[in-house]
């Protein structure tokens, strides 16, 4: 019997985590009742905050390294995206 190291562990459920965000996102887009579609918002929204906590435990851990961003680059991104991201 082979016994999964935490880092398989975690990984399998940060996958499982983002296909789950990718679902509820897909279902909420596609829902016509807006009960059902708020239902679906707030399952989505929690669906993230878990996602976050495990990827937060991989990075603690050292399983999920992320290199920090030159602030050029942040700026750059920033300034790419932000035409696309108008406030109601």
């Amino acid at each position: 019997m082979e016994l999964y190291q935490e880092k398989e562990i975690l990984g399998d459920a940060l996958a499982a985590q983002k296909a789950a965000t990718n679902l509820f996102n897909t279902f909420s887009n596609e829902c016509v009742h807006e009960g059902l579609r708020s239902t679906m918002l707030d399952i989505l929204a929690d669906e993230h905050t878990m996602q976050q906590d495990v990827f937060c435990s991989m990075h603690e851990r050292g399983f999920y390294p992320t290199p920090d961003a030159e602030q050029s680059k942040i700026d750059e991104a920033k300034q790419r995206y932000s035409c696309s991201y108008k406030p109601v």
